[in-house]
């Protein structure tokens, strides 16, 4: 039976009769929910002190203003908003339900969380704050981030998180004791392991590609590209010279590189940054060219010369022997430096072999080109011995001009075997020019050619037929040579020696003043023949007869007194 609108009552007709359950389902909107039933509430209205909220019932609940405030007292909701709701049976407020979004908001977080434990989920949370041994983060309830658990790599700036929104993932959850710790690392390596795969699957040599710089070492960078990492070495980081990757790259750049190498079954990229930028030797001959004048930055001093920087990717080379006319110069670092701003010369360019020759000396003009006009064969100069040899000295008259004096010239009456018996090296000595060659860039000096030719000397002033004083100096197999003036010898033929001389152990005795005739002459071969004067050679038959007279004595006293007395009685007749 029902009720009709003026509530009396009707009989039920026949076949219209409703069952219990139906009755049940139309009016149980109507009870009361269930203990710890979470319901959906629209907001009707924000009030000073709370939130007045429909959740179907008969009576409308109430939300404390805290529970939809944020900690700056921020109202979080609006009227027309759908928040969850639990009732609070614990009390009512003015005629209201008492109703909990925290204990709504609470609930549920746990089922999400036990869900995500459950199936491997990740999560999002916000990073409260610090705690001890690690990071406290709002998942809906406060978890607990151990510092091991925090980032793949050891992380030591925790706080540079706080405010932070994270994904995590739950890795142990207890409802009970109201416990769940969780991990940022495990939901990174989840991500990573999957961006990896991706790119594996779609990366060829050739690609470029986009990486963020993970951290810098003596020898490169590695490059996160999303889950992996590439290697750009530091050769590969620009087309000029790098002293180290940190000049060019910093932590966490995120920069554009090719995909040079690529080991699909290890993994290993290599990658290039100064390939996707222009390379300028390509257009070398559009900036630089032969005799052009140039200034660039020393950045490497060798033995043999200096690299200088001209632009990015581009250097020449100064040789040595292109830094100065003098060939005084021992080593580059006398003329630059490192980091020194040069001016130089343009000698010569190959992109092929990506190389800049570069002289200094040429922005001066080269003094052998007017020596003919500054200096005459004869003339006497002045300079400063800059090197000895075996065969002379080189000696510079100036900047770029050096000559040089034969052992042959240093004198005229010493027979020189080295130089370094007359000269020093940094002595300044003067000589005079003999020969000279601006082409061959070469010149001759003598320093004996100050002094007068002590041959010369003896041929104005000596004939054949002279009688001469001279000193045996040496003997040879065909003679004795000997010395007649300081510098000027004479050769004393065998010949020229009589025969009772000849047969002496010692016929003309080293260094005895003799007197000998001039036989020859040649002031062309400077050559001069002499021979044993009679008079020389009577007084030396008249030596040698003294000499064996006396050797004929001593033997005949010798033999008498071995020879016993004829007056004294023998020993056999005592």
């Amino acid at each position: 039976m029902t009720s009709n609108q003026d509530d009396r009552p009707v009989e039920a007709q026949p076949g219209g009769e409703e069952s219990y359950e139906q009755l049940l389902d139309d009016y149980s909107h109507l009870a009361p929910p269930a203990e710890g039933e979470v319901l959906m509430g629209h907001v009707l209205q924000v009030t000073p002190k709370g939130v007045i909220v429909d959740v179907g019932l008969k009576q409308e609940g109430f939300v404390p203003l805290e529970q939809v405030s944020t900690p700056d007292g921020q109202v979080t909701v609006q009227p027309g908003d759908t928040i969850e709701v639990m009732v609070d049976r614990r009390r009512d407020v003015e005629g209201y339900i008492t109703l909990s979004h925290e204990r709504a908001s609470r609930f549920r977080a746990w089922d999400t969380l036990e869900k995500a434990h459950r199936e491997n989920l990740m999560i999002s949370g916000r990073v409260l704050g610090r705690v001890k041994g690690g990071l406290s983060v709002d998942v809906g309830v406060v978890a607990f981030m151990p510092s091991t658990q925090v980032d793949v790599r050891p992380m030591h700036n925790l706080d540079s998180l706080i405010g932070q929104d994270i994904a995590v993932k739950v890795v142990k959850l207890n409802r009970r004791r109201n416990n769940v710790v969780i991990s940022r690392k495990a939901a990174m390596e989840d991500e990573i392991t999957v961006r990896k795969s991706g790119l594996l699957d779609h990366l060829h040599e050739g690609d470029l590609v986009t990486g963020a710089v993970k951290n810098l070492t003596d020898y490169g960078a590695f490059v996160d590209l999303g889950g992996i990492d590439g290697l750009l070495h530091v050769s590969d980081m620009s087309h000029g010279r790098v002293a180290h990757p940190s000049s060019v790259l910093q932590v966490g750049q995120e920069i554009t590189v090719k995909v040079l190498k690529f080991d699909r079954d290890r993994e290993r990229i290599s990658l290039g940054l100064k390939q996707v930028q222009p390379d300028p030797w390509e257009t070398i001959f559009d900036h630089y060219s032969e005799g052009m004048k140039v200034v660039g930055r020393v950045v490497s001093v060798t033995d043999y010369g200096a690299f200088i920087e001209l632009e990015a990717g581009v250097e020449g080379l100064i040789h040595i022997s292109e830094m100065t006319w003098s060939r005084r110069m021992n080593h580059p670092s006398k003329v630059v430096k490192v980091g020194d701003n040069v001016e130089s010369v343009v000698l010569e360019v190959k992109p092929k072999a990506r190389r800049i020759s570069l002289g200094i000396k040429q922005l001066e003009p080269d003094p052998w080109t007017t020596v003919d006009d500054r200096y005459a064969i004869g003339s006497v100069v002045e300079g400063r011995v800059r090197k000895l040899s075996d065969f002379g000295a080189f000696i510079e008259i100036e900047e770029g001009i050096d000559g040089l004096v034969h052992i042959s010239d240093l004198s005229w009456t010493k027979r020189v075997q080295h130089p370094s018996e007359v000269l020093k090296k940094g002595q300044v000595v003067q000589a005079v020019i003999l020969q000279i060659d601006s082409a061959g860039r070469r010149l001759s000096l003598g320093i004996k050619q100050l002094q007068p030719d002590a041959w010369e000397s003896f041929f104005q002033h000596h004939q054949i037929g002279d009688i001469v004083n001279g000193k045996p100096s040496r003997t040879v197999n065909f003679g004795v040579f000997v010395e007649l003036a300081p510098g000027v010898e004479g050769l004393c033929h065998n010949s020229e020696i009589p025969a009772e001389m000849r047969d002496q152990p010692d016929p003309l005795p080293i260094g005895r003043e003799l007197a000998f005739k001039i036989i020859k002459m040649s002031e062309a071969e400077k050559r001069i023949g002499l021979t044993v004067t009679s008079a020389e050679a009577e007084k030396e038959r008249q030596r040698l007869e003294d000499y064996q007279r006396q050797a004929t004595l001593a033997t005949q006293g010798i033999e008498d007194a071995a020879q016993p007395d004829s007056h004294e009685p023998s020993a056999a007749g005592q």
